[in-house]
């Protein structure tokens, strides 16, 4: 597979051809940084583990360059900590047994220019390579503008390919803002309490945002057991850690803009909001 970005490469974690590897896949997850992978589709990574019939690829899109630094790395170079955040990535397809991680290494600055097509014709290419039956991505209500740019891209390149060789099913998740303000019944269920020590030792392997300033390990593991516990108000805990995702294969599969979409998700929820007020007034 050819790249457009010098930086751009593919890591197989068993060592055997790369083409076959991505073939292999069921499951992939596309996402804009080193992390936001093990954040957002641990449920799939661990449904996939050790698995003979259900494979995963991740596909991580920026170089890692900017990310927050202090502590041991705080004087280290944009260079630096792309070339450190790469190998961390690698560390975690090679603890979470993927079949390929592909790294792209775009800037952000590139992902978030909406005239940029070549990222549009990469993520084309790999995802009919892969040919996933499930494709898990940035959910398009989250704050941050690279993981909502990334969101659209992998919409769009969708868009492109023909339908019958679309993922059967298109996930967004959540890193950079919980999807528990959706109404229950538009929420999909992403059991993450499987093999919790390996759920531990994928975020540990960041080092460099954890000593370096940012607990995601500990802030996503608390987000997972709050949303096992606060999900159902009458009920006893199903599972005992939770990601909450939102299905955007209907989206997907139209012309519907992005925006218009998730502004029927919001507008669910204020409706549920204001006739509860209402009901108990």
């Amino acid at each position: 597979m050819n790249f457009i970005n010098k930086e751009a490469q593919i890591h197989v974690p068993s060592g055997g051809d790369t083409m076959a590897a991505i073939a292999a896949t069921t499951d992939i997850c596309i996402a804009a940084h080193q992390d936001d992978i093990e954040i957002m589709a641990y449920s799939a990574i661990s449904q996939c583990f050790g698995k003979s019939d259900r494979h995963f690829t991740g596909v991580t899109v920026t170089d890692g360059a900017g990310s927050p630094r202090s502590g041991i790395y705080e004087r280290y170079s944009d260079e630096d900590m792309k070339k450190i955040r790469a190998n961390e990535q690698k560390m975690a397809a090679d603890i979470g047994r993927y079949c390929a991680q592909l790294q792209l290494a775009y800037p952000s600055s590139a992902v978030k220019n909406p005239a940029n097509s070549a990222l549009i014709g990469e993520l084309k290419d790999i995802i009919l390579a892969a040919s996933p039956h499930t494709l898990y991505t940035h959910n398009l209500a989250d704050k941050h503008d690279t993981h909502v740019a990334v969101a659209l891209n992998v919409i769009r390149a969708l868009r492109e390919i023909p339908g019958e060789k679309r993922p059967k099913k298109v996930i967004t998740c959540e890193v950079w803002r919980s999807l528990g303000w959706l109404c229950d019944e538009e929420k999909t269920l992403l059991p993450t309490d499987g093999y919790p020590n390996l759920s531990a030792a994928l975020l540990g392997v960041y080092d460099s945002q954890i000593s370096g300033g940012k607990r995601y390990d500990l802030a996503t593991q608390g987000r997972r057991l709050s949303n096992a516990t606060f999900f159902a108000s009458h009920e006893v805990d199903a599972v005992e850690s939770l990601a909450f995702g939102l299905d955007i294969t209907e989206l997907v599969n139209s012309d519907l803009d992005p925006a218009e979409f998730i502004s029927k998700h919001i507008d669910s929820f204020k409706n549920e909001v204001i006739t509860r007020i209402g009901g108990l007034s």
